[in-house]
């Protein structure tokens, strides 16, 4: 059983078209609202999908575990994770779940563009460096947010994260635990340059990536 999950925090104005998309890609879909003040509750549950709500926003590693439990309780298989904001393109959902015939995950990477503001360009590419110089874990683009995975490695790489660090310790326990891996193009459209981990949340995965190295 295939699933699609979709953690969302004050994204009514975006999160119709995402689900509608996605809806043409599978059905179980499950939204967690991560404790919204705007209608992004309304707006998912007028699109007939699972909608799961956090009274208080908890941050999006908590949001989108909240989910992903949730499906593995109805006995999901394979999971597809995007985000709300309109920046991943749910038409990409198949590809990711062909992948999943062959790996226990699937990343996907951002192509570089001129769009993508210079400080994102930067600090991914620093995240993705000491990533691969710490864990030996090579990948184009540690923080997108676009994945897939199965049953067995979800139970492998479940996060305690509640921010967005989640993204990294996901990419830390699956090269522990040797976990099969590929990566995949993906189009992105940044429409806000503000959107998703600023500079001071670079600084605190970095951080947290060396106290991971430490401590394990």
């Amino acid at each position: 059983m295939d699933y699609i999950v979709i953690p969302a925090y004050n994204e009514g104005k975006k999160l119709g078209e995402v689900i509608r998309k996605a809806q043409e890609c599978g059905e179980n879909i499950v939204v967690v609202d991560d404790g919204s003040s705007d209608d992004t509750f309304q707006q998912a549950k007028q699109c007939g999908v699972t909608v799961l709500k956090h009274l208080v926003n908890m941050g999006k590693g908590a949001a989108l575990k909240t989910g992903c439990d949730f499906a593995y309780k109805q006995g999901a298989e394979r999971y597809v994770v995007l985000d709300s904001d309109g920046q991943h393109d749910p038409k990409e959902i198949p590809r990711f779940f062909k992948e999943l015939e062959k790996q226990d995950i699937v990343f996907g990477y951002r192509q570089l563009s001129p769009t993508m503001p210079l400080v994102l360009k930067f600090g991914n590419w620093f995240i993705n460096r000491t990533l691969a110089t710490l864990f030996h874990i090579d990948l184009q683009d540690s923080q997108s947010g676009y994945r897939a995975f199965t049953r067995k490695a979800y139970e492998q790489i479940r996060w305690e994260a509640t921010d967005y660090y989640m993204e990294t310790e996901m990419i830390i326990k699956a090269g522990r635990k040797k976990l099969l891996y590929t990566q995949i193009p993906i189009e992105t459209i940044y429409g806000d340059k503000y959107k998703g981990t600023t500079v001071l949340d670079g600084v605190k995965i970095v951080v947290k990536m060396l106290g991971s190295k430490v401590l394990k």
